[in-house]
């Protein structure tokens, strides 16, 4: 028997009266609300009992014992969908919740945006089950650990050696008093300030990340992501050079291109690069980035961590960046297709998927 669902209308949704008869469910903010008419106290305790916590048929059957027909309900429910107001959560997704009421506090305002769209039953649960390494406690890589881990994934363990300086310092990642301290301890603090349950420990050996997000200026150029790609970990960057704000592109070894193709066309483009990127990479590069750019990074490349966790939609940073300049700080889509020369062969599997694909048609 098919799962009955788990209506979720947020509690940040206006449930708003216009007479004694009718009440408007959202349409306050530009988008499509839905007007119920007859709505009396049992369809407003209807409405707010739309927890996420009950299956379908419970709040059917409850709402019908009170007196309210069958087919109203399933004509609100059906209403409230179409308008994308509802939201659908599966038992797995509930199970997932943390318990405790401060745990399931912090999981009501994540879940109304991870139960959004096609194919979003389980999404929360696999956001919980999710393991992300990131790679750099930086003014982006700290504050992205801690909105991954309030937006629901279960594992977020920051790797950095070295000790925080006084211009590491960020909005919602290292603090002003944590100079001295180790980096990769600093911003595990960072993340437990906005969820204490987050698991911060190191992988074991035998279990790969599911994303490692590399978040040091010039990734291209460091040894660790040759060995991601040889052992199939997906990767992404996500950095500040100069005063611009990177992130992208995600690479998802044996599918897309990768950063040593971006590198090459780096070196297409002005023959001298390799001399130029073996001495950026060569000394530690100083902290940059206005706060407002940190930010906007670290929220843009969250944005496609959660995408590739999700599943949902495709991410926009798949042999592409997104560019964040100021002072507009509008992120500008950049391609980096895969590089005939590159030994990762991206190029020779997209060209046989192109011939395969002409030849069907």
């Amino acid at each position: 028997m098919t799962e009955s669902p788990h209506p979720l209308l947020p509690t940040a949704t206006p449930v708003l009266r216009l007479d004694p008869r009718t009440l408007q469910v959202g349409g306050v903010d530009g988008r499509r609300g839905v007007r119920v008419q007859p709505a009396g106290a049992d369809i407003a305790r209807l409405l707010g009992g739309l927890d996420g916590r009950r299956p379908e048929r419970a709040v059917r059957a409850e709402a019908v014992a009170e007196g309210v027909p069958g087919d109203l309900v399933d004509e609100l429910l059906a209403g409230l969908r179409s308008g994308g107001l509802l939201h659908d959560l599966a038992a797995a997704d509930l199970l997932a919740t943390d318990p405790g009421p401060a745990a399931t506090a912090r999981a009501a305002t994540e879940l109304p945006a991870a139960a959004s769209g096609p194919g979003s039953a389980g999404r929360w649960r696999a956001r919980r089950q999710s393991a992300v390494v990131v790679e750099g406690a930086t003014r982006v890589g700290a504050p992205l650990a801690a909105v991954l881990a309030a937006s629901g994934v279960g594992r977020v363990h920051v790797r950095d050696r070295g000790a925080t300086t006084a211009a590491d310092t960020v909005v919602g990642g290292l603090s002003a008093a944590d100079e001295g301290r180790p980096r990769g301890l600093a911003a595990a603090d960072a993340v437990r300030r906005v969820n204490p349950l987050t698991d911060l420990r190191p992988l074991p050996a035998d279990r790969a990340p599911d994303l490692v997000v590399l978040c040091r200026p010039w990734a291209a150029t460091d040894p660790l992501q040759v060995s991601l790609h040889r052992d199939g970990v997906p990767h992404l960057i996500a950095t500040v050079r100069g005063e611009t704000g990177i992130v992208g592109p995600l690479v998802l070894p044996g599918t897309t291109s990768c950063l040593r193709c971006a590198d090459a066309h780096r070196r297409d483009d002005d023959p001298a690069w390799p001399r130029l990127a073996a001495q950026l990479a060569a000394t530690e590069p100083l902290p940059s980035g206005a706060t407002v750019t940190c930010l906007l990074t670290a929220a843009t490349a969250a944005v496609q961590v959660l995408a590739h966790l999700d599943g949902g939609a495709e991410p926009a940073v798949l042999e592409a960046t997104l560019e964040l300049r100021p002072p507009g700080l509008l992120p500008v889509l950049r391609r980096w297709p895969a590089h005939p020369g590159c030994p990762c062969g991206a190029a020779a599997r997209t060209a046989t998927r192109q011939s395969g694909h002409c030849g069907r048609e």
